[in-house]
């Protein structure tokens, strides 16, 4: 299945903190407004010194994926590539494609219309949705092409 919709969340944000003293740390907040909340009552002191006279110092922006995790080392973007392209073959091997008509043959098959058999193929995002919303039970695949890692 393709064009399957992603849902992104995050839930805390860092920020590099600088005391009167010149210590710097780092602070874990909700948002930014948490972080102006918290400092303007002085919940926030220097981990070094204990002083409560807090502001937040430049950072370099954090590139991170839609859970909060840095994101892959190379050798772990091409282990994740290998395993991906070892599903696919799998896939393949075990799975009848049956194209753009995945949603059609899926329902056909959940429904008894059809003999019971693996299949896979494309939807878009609203076509698997529905498939979902009556209980047809799909999951997308992370579809990689055949190619050599560079």
């Amino acid at each position: 299945m393709r064009n399957v919709e992603i849902i992104w969340s995050k839930v805390m944000i860092s920020f590099n903190l600088r005391c009167k003293n010149d210590h710097e740390f780092e602070g874990w907040f909700k948002n930014s407004d948490a972080f102006e909340a918290q400092n303007s009552s002085r919940q926030i002191a220097c981990p070094s010194c204990g002083s409560k006279k807090v502001e937040r110092a430049l950072s370099a922006p954090n590139v991170s994926t839609a859970r909060g995790q840095d994101l892959p080392t190379p050798e772990q973007a091409k282990k994740l590539r290998t395993a991906l392209r070892n599903l696919r073959k799998q896939v393949e091997s075990t799975h009848e494609d049956v194209g753009r008509n995945f949603p059609e043959e899926a329902r056909k098959i959940h429904y008894g219309e059809r003999e019971r058999r693996e299949i896979y193929g494309e939807a878009t995002a609203d076509e698997a949705r529905d498939l979902v919303e009556e209980g047809v039970p799909v999951a997308p695949l992370p579809w990689i092409e055949e190619k050599a890692d560079n």
